[in-house]
């Protein structure tokens, strides 16, 4: 009787997809179809550098160098259902790192630009998302300029937490129809989840639910000298 054949790293990659999305992002209110799909198909491991991988598709975020992450599961899966993406809308992730959740965000019919301002993430991005995004687009920028060449857009996801809202992000949501999704951290509170819609008043921002995930260091406030 023949032994049974080792398994693969890359079976085990697969197994442990199948079960993220049937014990991470189902049970925890994701049901958007192209979702669940998407996250079923991507391969997270491809968007980490090989020492990490084994990290993929724990229920955590994933540490990157330089204070970055690649972020949970759960929280940019239930992210992107928020933003409610349609057919053919343009969208912005800004702070792509790695390119993970703008690719599951490409699969559920948007057309995606990808920002990201830190080189090492944006060559992770460019070695995945051909891949799993191939008509994503992948842009080089200071995060806090947002894409102006872009705008205005549908969708703009800001894909890690910020204290407050920047500026250049709210001016270039579309007006009426767009929306912005993003954490917010700081001033004690905990990290919320919202959706952000543009009114004649500014963006009106509405909580969705409670989550954590680490901020942004390019969004960070400023130290102040305290005497």
């Amino acid at each position: 009787m023949d032994a049974a054949a080792p398994t693969s790293q890359t079976d085990l990659y697969a197994e442990a997809r199948q079960l993220m999305v049937d014990s991470q992002i189902r049970p925890n209110k994701v049901t958007d179809p192209r979702i669940i799909a998407a996250m079923r198909r991507i391969k997270r491991e491809t968007f980490l550098p090989p020492e990490l991988r084994h990290l993929a598709y724990l229920d955590e975020d994933v540490p990157l160098p330089h204070g970055r992450a690649l972020m949970e599961p759960m929280v940019i899966g239930r992210l992107i259902q928020v933003a409610q993406p349609m057919l053919g809308e343009r969208a912005l992730v800004v702070a792509a790192g790695p390119g993970y959740g703008a690719s599951v965000l490409a699969a559920c019919d948007a057309a995606v630009t990808a920002l990201e301002e830190d080189p090492d993430l944006v060559a992770l991005a460019r070695a995945a998302m051909p891949e799993a995004a191939p008509n994503a687009t992948l842009v080089l920028g200071p995060l806090a300029e947002g894409w102006k060449a872009g705008a205005p857009w549908e969708i703009v996801i800001i894909e890690g937490a910020v204290h407050d809202i920047p500026p250049a992000m709210a001016a270039q949501v579309k007006p009426h129809t767009g929306r912005l999704v993003t954490v917010l951290v700081g001033h004690g509170r905990v990290g919320q989840a919202v959706l952000a819609e543009p009114t004649s008043a500014g963006l009106s921002i509405h909580p969705v639910f409670d989550c954590n995930t680490p901020p942004i260091p390019a969004f960070l406030p400023a130290p102040r000298f305290v005497f």
